[in-house]
């Protein structure tokens, strides 16, 4: 890619941590601009106008223009490359479970870790404290579900590593900050080992 890449994040989100996992495993430069959440900075008038009117990261930044929302930066790299496979099928395959780890995943999983570990369940409101519950049961179930269907193959979609897995991979590994547990879930626990095998890899900040 000719146009400079910038990754607008904070390196405590899974959700950033999915496009910089993406751009290493594809060899790609990519420049990083932080912001603390906690902070609201990316609720400032400036980062509202210039980066993302929807004031929330992760952003890829092309050249001038501006990506919102981790899968889409995530295909935007991917796309014509190795992390996306050529079968037709495998290919909406992977983009099945995408829409998993946004619909099933990520809202149960990634909640309840920066609730848990970051704001503090002393600190969450009533109504937050009341949805600890059904979360904890709904990313339970998602993870059922991955552990299911790694049960007889290697990856999420096709017979390679893909975005599919790249997407998944960033909010399940830090599962146990938000309590969920992970040792009962021997398929999945081989799944991570093996993407964190692969070349190119970079740890989450």
């Amino acid at each position: 890619m000719s146009e400079k890449l910038v990754l607008h994040e904070d390196p405590r989100s899974g959700n950033c941590y999915k496009i910089r996992l993406t751009a290493a495993f594809l060899g790609l430069p990519l420049e990083r601009k932080f912001y603390d959440i906690m902070k609201g900075e990316t609720r400032t008038a400036d980062f509202l106008a210039k980066v993302n009117s929807n004031g929330r990261i992760p952003v890829l930044q092309i050249g001038d223009r501006f990506l919102p929302e981790s899968n889409a930066a995530c295909f935007y790299l991917g796309d014509g490359a190795r992390l996306v496979p050529a079968d037709r099928f495998d290919r909406a395959d992977m983009l099945r479970w995408m829409f998993f780890e946004q619909y099933n995943h990520e809202p149960n999983i990634a909640t309840l870790r920066f609730w848990l570990y970051y704001v503090g369940e002393a600190n969450l409101s009533d109504e937050q404290r009341g949805l600890i519950g059904s979360k904890r049961a709904a990313g339970d179930a998602a993870l059922e579900l991955m552990d299911r269907h790694l049960a007889d193959r290697d990856w999420f979609a096709g017979t390679a590593l893909s975005l599919a897995d790249i997407v998944l991979y960033a909010y399940t590994h830090v599962a146990e900050m938000g309590g969920f547990g992970l040792s009962g879930h021997a398929h999945l626990c081989r799944w991570l080992d093996r993407v964190g095998e692969q070349p190119g890899f970079v740890p989450m900040d």
